[in-house]
């Protein structure tokens, strides 16, 4: 993992990446970043890459509290510092753009219905400044609604652009709009973007070209889970899996620089993640691939080693361990974090984990 590695436009110095993070420290109610978030990412700077915290793309797209924009000018400004701090401490940093679509809620949308690919709940639950709130039965996206959608991240990718971003990622993972679309459960559309295979993928393939576009082509990152369990709706059986199956192969017509996987969970706590459900996607998709989900130092190694990834994303470690790289450079154990601070609040368990001597 502390090898160097070409991944599309960039060279990154090591193979450990830094996964994308919800923290929930946008406060202030315009989801505009903080002076704390310079420090998170700068503190964190030594990644081989940084993949910020999922962003919203537009007011349309919020589905969670205290989660940052990029779709204002304010929040331009406020990444831009973000961007100033890591480059200056020697890093690379690209934006994760999101939507949540039916997974959202009307406390987040000035009580308007969420919109997604149907009208059909996803039973999800929405984290309000009230808790956490069960989804409801959204209202089907017009083609109106889905070209506006397109704009939006184009609009966001160039936004992030302009806020000094080495690239971005788009989130097509999770429970979230551009799953959603994939997903035959939540997708019962009979038009160009539902009905079948072929036409499930077709926004997210959309998605892809249209925030590529600002980059002049030179490829964006894509996320996806296709082992995610959760509730009744997202579940990897053979069709799920098929679906992403098909789209993965799809990429190498887009300009994709790379795949960021989130591969199966380890069968009990601390269980060695699943290198064949990585390498199934490993065989479909040629260019680089970063491998997540319950990864440590010798597990990443072996999956670098073995060919299934070409780098290691982490998430838990971390927010704990702003110096991971050299932890691992010197074979030192990761210290844990502290649950009760993953999300909102100020700096305690956000920008106050200490470094290795």
């Amino acid at each position: 993992m502390l090898r160097p590695l070409d991944l599309g436009a960039l060279r990154l110095p090591n193979r450990v990446v830094m996964a994308p993070l919800t923290r929930a420290r946008a406060t202030g109610g315009e989801s505009v970043p903080s002076a704390l978030h310079a420090a998170y990412y700068g503190q964190r700077a030594s990644a081989g890459l940084i993949v910020t915290e999922g962003t919203w793309v537009s007011r349309q797209a919020m589905g969670f509290v205290d989660v940052p924009g990029i779709h204002s000018e304010a929040q331009v400004a406020a990444w831009r510092e973000v961007t100033r701090v890591v480059h200056l401490l020697g890093g690379r940093i690209v934006l994760q753009l999101w939507h949540c679509g039916a997974v959202s809620h009307p406390d987040h949308l000035v009580g308007e219905l969420p919109a997604g690919p149907s009208a059909v709940n996803p039973d999800e639950m929405s984290f309000t400044r009230d808790g956490f709130k069960p989804t409801l039965t959204p209202r089907a996206m017009t083609a109106r609604d889905i070209h506006r959608t397109i704009e939006e991240y184009t609009l966001a990718s160039r936004n992030a652009r302009r806020a000094g971003f080495d690239g971005v990622e788009v989130a097509a993972h999770g429970v979230f709009l551009l799953a959603q679309f994939l997903n035959p459960r939540l997708n019962q559309r009979d038009d160009a973007y539902g009905g079948d295979q072929v036409r499930r993928r077709r926004l997210p393939l959309e998605v892809i070209d249209a925030v590529a576009e600002p980059w002049d082509g030179r490829g964006v990152g894509v996320r996806l889970s296709p082992y995610l369990a959760s509730g009744p709706h997202f579940r990897a059986d053979e069709d799920t899996l098929a679906d992403h199956d098909a789209l993965v192969a799809a990429l190498a017509d887009h300009p994709v620089a790379y795949l960021h996987l989130r591969g199966r969970d380890a069968a009990w706590p601390d269980g060695a993640p699943d290198m064949e459900a990585l390498a199934r996607y490993r065989r479909l998709f040629a260019g680089p691939l970063i491998a997540n989900n319950g990864f440590d130092r010798g597990s990443g190694n072996a999956a670098i080693e073995s060919g299934v990834a070409d780098a290691v994303s982490f998430g838990r470690y971390f927010v704990a361990n702003p110096d991971l790289v050299t932890r691992f450079a010197f074979g030192r154990s990761p210290e844990p974090g502290d649950p009760g601070t993953y999300y909102g609040g100020g700096p305690a368990g956000y920008t106050d984990y200490p470094v290795s001597v």
